[in-house]
């Protein structure tokens, strides 16, 4: 394929979650019986109108700064740093060993790599499995052991502490990287000294059912093409547990703040991903996207799984949002610093929408079909453009399972984020 042709690839990619924001609404407007400006009228009068307006506007904003993206690159003849990988694990059995081998096999320096496992207490056969690993490659891995489980951030604070890399990588206990993952991770740190986190590309291991395989497109979405945009102006606001990497000397002098942080007097044992990003944010220093790092994870594949991430995810969403308020309206660095108070604000309408939804919940029975009909049509048709951005990455018909999600996640998911406010003074951990 030409380059000129792989452009306009990249541009019809780009603009696809528009295109279906955009169709979506023309859609309402023809099919409505009062005509398309009173429809138009009538959404921008209405909240829940309104955010949908304004999501359609934030989304042409997503897509100009996508096509803006590009992933960093070093020179070839580049001195490679020491690079600490850390692994922190619970209960996860022989899938520690497949993550620990996908590290151990990488091209990155091995001279130029260690590899630090955490086990945090598991009850199973995790160690058994770190140990083989550790004979397997004594000059690589190190093993951490706690007597007891302490939570994935007091794993993640032994590893940081235990690292003698400049920069540490940090890869969840049920995921495989690629081969060049870490070359990759480390790239950006080469190429902009402003640069302190950043993260990697998460794309889904098993896909074997169709929870899995909604989530595979859904990850696709989400994190590629939103991430590649916040990127642009190097506020990626979450650098993922699953695959992030940090500038060592920013972090370190925070672990303790880290490590016992609390909320509403209660410590916080989620959303430590969430956490370091803010610490890097806050201290000036810029989070990106590596598109090219590549890291292929575990995903729910029940609804009980699902519903369980998607609550945990939303009480960090909601405990590192105050974080980052607190300081996102200072001079904490020098550029960039308006963008992210607009995203931070659009992502936070959810918050309005719960709301007026729930208020306008008993009206719903009194909605005839026909006007449902034309909002399940509506929703669909915008899923279907923005599932089809799923195609860029995998030429395949699982596209269609983008769709899917939409439909079953206003169905089976709107309660999510309600029940996390309330129960957001909870710090279990939920999946295990």
């Amino acid at each position: 394929m030409s380059l000129r042709w792989r452009k306009f690839g990249n541009m019809l990619a780009g603009a696809a979650p528009l295109a279906g924001a955009v169709i979506s609404m023309a859609w309402l407007g023809w099919s409505s019986e009062a005509g398309a400006t009173s429809m138009l009228w009538a959404m921008a009068t209405h909240p829940i109108g309104a955010i949908a307006l304004i999501q359609t506007l934030y989304t042409a904003l997503l897509g100009v700064l996508w096509l803006k993206y590009q992933p960093f690159t070093v020179s070839a003849d580049v001195e490679w740093p020491k690079v600490s990988v850390i692994i922190p694990a619970y209960n996860e059995g022989p899938m520690v060993g497949r993550s620990i081998r996908s590290v151990a096999a990488c091209a990155y320096p091995k001279d130029k790599l260690e590899v630090i496992v955490v086990d945090d207490g598991s009850r199973d056969d995790t160690f058994f499995h770190m140990q083989h690993l550790r004979r397997e490659f004594p000059d690589l891995v190190k093993l951490v052991r706690f007597s007891g489980n302490r939570g994935k951030r007091s794993a993640l604070v032994a590893g940081f502490r235990a690292a003698s890399g400049d920069y540490v990588i940090t890869i969840d206990s049920d995921s495989e990287i690629d081969p060049r993952t870490v070359h990759e991770m480390v790239t950006p740190f080469l190429a902009d000294p402003k640069v302190g986190g950043v993260a990697g590309r998460v794309a889904v291991l098993n896909r074997e059912n169709a929870i899995s395989r909604m989530l595979e497109v859904q990850y696709t979405l989400a994190f590629d093409y939103g991430r590649a945009a916040q990127s642009v102006y190097r506020t990626v606001a979450c650098c993922p547990g699953a695959l992030s990497a940090f500038k060592k000397s920013i972090i370190l002098p925070y672990m303790d703040e880290w490590e016992n942080q609390r909320f509403l007097g209660r410590p916080v044992n989620h959303g430590e991903d969430q956490a370091l990003t803010n610490i890097v944010l806050r201290q000036g220093f810029d989070t990106v996207y590596q598109r090219s790092a590549v890291v292929n994870t575990l995903v729910p594949t029940t609804y009980s799984q699902l519903s369980r991430m998607f609550l945990r995810w939303d009480r960090s969403y909601i405990v590192e949002g105050f974080s980052f308020a607190r300081f996102m309206f200072t001079r904490y660095r020098e550029n960039n610093r308006l963008l992210p108070i607009v995203t931070f604000l659009v992502s936070n309408l959810r918050f309005v929408l719960v709301a007026v939804a729930i208020m306008e919940l008993p009206r719903l029975f009194d909605t005839n079909v026909t006007t449902m009909g034309r909002s399940v049509v509506a929703l669909a048709l915008g899923a279907i453009f923005s599932a089809a951005y799923y195609l860029r990455f995998e030429r395949s018909m699982r596209w269609v399972y983008g769709v899917l999600y939409a439909l079953f996640s206003v169905v089976a998911l709107q309660w999510i984020l309600p029940w996390a406010l309330v129960t957001v003074r909870d710090e279990r951990w939920g999946t295990r």
